[in-house]
């Protein structure tokens, strides 16, 4: 009996066994002339009848003994194509992307390259990009894997027209975050700031990613929202090889870690994850119906229950000095396919988790203005604040997709979720001197944030009739939340060694802020192709639907301490000392006041709806030209509840209620099969945020700066209304044209112009009736003019010596202007110096004058090691429009250099070893305050300094 139970267990796992010993060919196959994907093409063993068709996406598979074969590849009336010296290893995958197949209308011939050659082939993408109905640059996971990019930040750098700001967050063509959009697998999710239009970049791994578009002219099939361009960040559905990778890394910088006067304060004991642990839960529990100063004095209950919340509140409010820790990384990824009967499934996990530690030793924020005669030009110091900032940033992230894929069908699920924390603290030197009054202060501060957002993407693709028709649709939730949990801020006046807190220098505050959005959102293409006459064509329709809903909320506490002003020390946490609250016997004790009773305008709700329609066609005409032409439609509305700072009530009163029409025009002209001139026209918008479109006040501590909702009217100190608070969107008018050339190994040359007309472009404008105000407003029209180079060039044409070596650079240069509405030209006509010409324009918010970007490689495929040096700039920009006596402010250049090299080693190079250095010139980052005739000054300057990276990754198979 035992001998038959042990004969059948062999007999049910001889044939896997067997099987695992075989290895397996994997690839895709595409028309050379498109870039598509082709159906039904044959692979097989050649000299065998072992092989496969490709499937609707071009790809297939292979199982195969261990050993070296030619692998051919033939498709009706194309070249056949016979791969040499395919090695096939047990349990392994032998991978070849975008087999390129060429149509052969007169003969039928072969061509024979070697394997190496297909695996190391670049020219996929660059087929994408040559024959796009869009204006489209991006990098591929073929480029990843030989360029060693760790996660989405520091791949798409290297992408035409592209900056990064904060190292995380995507600019195209120097504009800034509103004409830029991000989105995943073709949808839009709001990041960890949803305020924001760009995703945090560098929270995907590259080897999840199967590439990123970065389109710049817009199609019908896309949203409208957008005009600098859209960065789509597409996941694999199905890994080509499993994958299983775990990585570790560091970051060190001399000025900040390891450094003694770091500033930090003792927070909750999950901080380390990217969440409290309650530490910071506000005292009253979110209840607005709580005691005043004034009950508290004539009613004993009242007073136990204001004592009751005084103890609850956490007593810290001075931040200390401790050592710091450098920066460190985590990542873990695992991904693989598998053929399941006539399907295949995929699966890919990816885990992230950052700790960046930074300290910034005299950092500034500052507010300067101008005097009040027109003779006089140096600018005034209103406010000045110098001193130490420290800040801990984790992020914890996680990636989880499922696919399958059947002979017509293919379905995948991504479940994405974020979760970041981050502490700050600081202790600044303050200097006030607005309006004559003059005194010097210490302040404190401590904060933190928390953020998280969890997103669920399901996608589903159909193909009816051989591919002839093809359906896409997708769903996608999200649901973010920001917790701004305990802000602290402490200010004491100093004047002959005495320290003392009053409502000149500013009452302590305690601060919580609560932001909840919800998202949803879907989408259905559906696109039929067919035949005109020698011509094929597609025509493309659908429907997108986005609804969100937010709820946001601050509540802020005053906190007087009293008469205990008499023996204060300086050191915050004598404040909430149990002696100094309020009592029958110290009835001047510390008390607090909830500012936001009886009216809290920055609590409100806002929601908005977009449903768009849209159809486009894509046609050859004759030979040598495609146009792609299209219209879509969007209804989009945003309402609003909540209160104005007057106290009128709004109940999801109408904010914006549009129905708009975007034409797009694309015209690719052939002038050879490696050169294309691109012309096209669109019609995009630009919307307000729901920050934006609020009477929402929201206080930055740190820098004492306040943001005001676009809803708040403005007028000077003679009562002319500046701004009447009607926030409108803006529509932009596109034009490109481009010439694009592609040699042969990957190489690119590209001159592009483009022209936008901006009607109502959205800028933030400083506030004239509060001072350190920013709000956002519609100013006077806008156009910009720009041009754009791009080369892509291996230097082997210097010699062979230099074919491992390739130099890229791309260059944008624009000229922006606004034509200034009356109110604003007045105001600066007004406040001119002596000499000074004021024109009836100026130039646009957020519009950088230049970018460049320039990198040398190497890469040596023979021996694993590459490496680059990497550069970038972004020309004096304008910021901030100034009004009345405050000066415009500008962003000074921040001259970008860093290195990076990477070296793949041991057993079948399974390692991998990252060495980085950033902030090579030891560059400071700026923003100054510009006047006619007047010397520059200091609106926030930070010192990065230098860092060193190393990083180790390790793959498991």
């Amino acid at each position: 009996m035992r001998f038959l139970k042990l004969l059948f267990i062999a007999l049910i796992f001889t044939p896997s066994l067997l099987l695992a010993q075989k290895g397996i060919i994997r690839g895709s196959v595409i028309e050379d002339n498109t870039g598509e994907p082709m159906f039904a093409v044959t692979v097989v063993i050649d000299g065998t009848s072992t092989g496969a068709s490709t499937d609707f996406d071009g790809k297939f598979e292979i199982k195969a003994d261990p050993g070296t074969y030619n692998l051919k590849v033939s498709f009706v009336s194309y070249k056949t194509i016979i791969i040499e010296n395919v090695v096939v290893r047990s349990n392994e995958v032998s991978l070849f992307e975008n087999i390129r197949m060429l149509e052969d209308v007169e003969t039928l011939e072969e061509i024979v390259v070697t394997a190496e050659v297909v695996r190391t082939t670049e020219e996929a993408l660059l087929t994408v990009k040559k024959k796009s109905a869009n204006l489209i640059d991006g990098i591929s996971s073929a480029n990843f894997r030989r360029i060693g990019d760790s996660d989405a930040a520091s791949a798409v750098k290297r992408v035409p027209g592209v900056s990064l700001e904060g190292g995380k967050y995507v600019y195209v063509r120097g504009l800034g975050d509103r004409y830029t959009k991000s989105i995943l697998n073709g949808v839009d999710i709001p990041g960890l700031d949803p305020d924001r239009n760009t995703l945090q970049m560098d929270i995907f791994p590259t080897n999840v990613i199967d590439n990123i578009i970065v389109i710049k002219s817009f199609t019908a099939d896309l949203p409208a929202d957008f005009t600098g361009g859209v960065v789509n960040i597409t996941t694999k559905d199905f890994p080509e090889e499993k994958v299983g990778k775990f990585s570790i890394g560091g970051s060190y910088n001399p000025n900040m870690h390891f450094n003694s006067e770091y500033l930090d304060y003792e927070g909750g004991k999950t901080d380390f994850l990217g969440f409290d642990d309650g530490t910071r839960d506000i005292p009253t529990g979110g209840s607005t119906d709580i005691p005043f100063r004034s009950d508290a004095l004539g009613d004993a209950a009242a007073m136990s229950e204001m004592n009751t919340i005084l103890n609850n509140f956490n007593p810290t409010l001075a931040a200390m000095r401790q050592n710091s820790f450098m920066d460190y990384s985590l990542g873990f990824s695992l991904g693989n396919q598998k053929a399941a009967g006539n399907s295949t499934l995929g699966y890919n996990l990816a885990l992230t988790y950052k700790n960046k530690t930074t300290f910034y030793e005299d950092a500034e924020y500052n507010r300067w203005g101008r005097g009040n005669t027109s003779d006089i030009f140096e600018l005034d110091a209103r406010e000045r604040q110098k001193g130490d900032l420290g800040t801990n940033d984790v992020l914890l992230g996680g990636l989880l997709g499922f696919a399958r894929k059947g002979d017509y069908a293919k379905y995948s699920l991504n479940i994405l979720h974020l979760q970041n924390g981050e502490s700050k603290a600081g202790i600044f030197n303050y200097v006030g001197s607005d309006q004559g009054s003059n005194f010097t202060a210490l302040q404190h501060n401590l904060e933190y944030s928390e953020r998280r957002i969890t997103n669920i993407l399901l996608n589903g693709n159909h193909y009816i009739a051989g591919g002839t028709w093809e359906l896409e649709w997708k769903l996608s939730p999200t649901r973010s939340k920001i917790e701004d949990p305990d802000i602290r801020f402490t200010r004491y006046r100093i004047e002959d060694g005495v320290y003392s807190i009053g409502t000149e220098s500013g009452i302590p505050e305690r601060i919580w802020r609560n932001l909840e959005e919800d998202n949803l959102a879907g989408k259905l293409d559906i696109t039929r192709k067919y035949s005109m006459g020698s011509q094929e064509g597609k025509l493309k329709f659908g429907s997108s639907y986005t609804y969100k809903t937010r709820n946001y909320e601050i509540q802020n506490f005053q906190i007087f301490p009293g008469n205990i002003n008499q023996s204060l020390t300086g050191d915050p946490n004598e404040i909430f000392q149990t002696e100094n609250f309020i009592s029958s016997e110290n009835r001047s004790g510390v008390y607090y006041d909830p500012q936001f009773i009886p009216n809290n305008p920055n609590k409100y709700e806002s929601n908005n709806s977009n449903l768009g329609i849209y159809v486009s066609n894509e046609i050859g005409i004759g030979e040598k030209v495609k146009t792609i032409l299209g219209v879509r439609a969007e209804q989009y509305q945003q309402n609003y509840t909540g209160t104005n700072q007057q106290g009128d009530s709004f109940d999801n009163e109408e904010v914006l209620n549009s129905l708009n029409f975007f034409p797009s025009a694309n015209l690719i002209y052939s002038l050879s099969d490696n050169q294309n001139l691109r012309v096209s026209f669109s019609r995009t918008i630009a919307r307000p945020s729901f920050k934006e479109a609020s009477y929402a006040e929201i206080l930055d501590p740190i820098t004492g700066r306040t943001f005001i909702g676009g809803l708040f009217p403005d007028q000077d100190s003679e009562g002319n209304v500046i701004w009447d608070g009607n926030l409108k969107e803006t529509n932009i008018n596109n034009f490109d044209i481009r010439w694009e050339m592609f040699p042969k190994g990957g190489q690119t040359f590209a001159i592009s112009a483009f022209y936008k007309t901006f009607k109502n472009p959205i800028e933030i404008v400083q506030y004239v009736q509060a001072a350190n105000n920013f709000q956002p407003r519609n100013v006077g029209d806008g156009q910009v003019l720009g041009a754009e180079l791009e080369l892509r060039k291996n230097l082997q044409f210097i010699s062979e010596m230099f074919s491992a070596f390739s130099f890229n650079a791309n260059v944008t240069v624009t000229k922006s202007t606004i034509d200034m509405s009356a109110t604003e030209y007045n105001s600066r006509v007004d406040n001119a110096r002596d000499g000074q010409e004021i024109d009836d324009t100026r130039e646009m918010a957020g519009q950088a004058p230049y970018i460049i970007n320039a990198g040398l490689q190497y890469a040596g495929f023979e021996n694993g090691f590459e490496a680059g040096i990497y550069y970038n700039v972004q020309g004096r920009t304008l910021m901030f429009v100034g009004i009345a006596d405050r000066p415009d402010i500008y962003s000074v250049p921040f001259h970008s250099l860093n290195f990076n090299a990477n070296k793949d080693f041991g057993p079948n190079d399974r390692m991998n070893l990252n060495f980085s250095v950033s902030n090579i010139l030891n560059d400071t980052r700026e923003q100054v305050f510009e006047s006619f005739g007047a010397t520059d000054r200091i609106f926030n300057r930070l010192k990065p300094s230098m860092s060193f990276g190393l990083s180790f990754g390790y793959s498991f198979f």
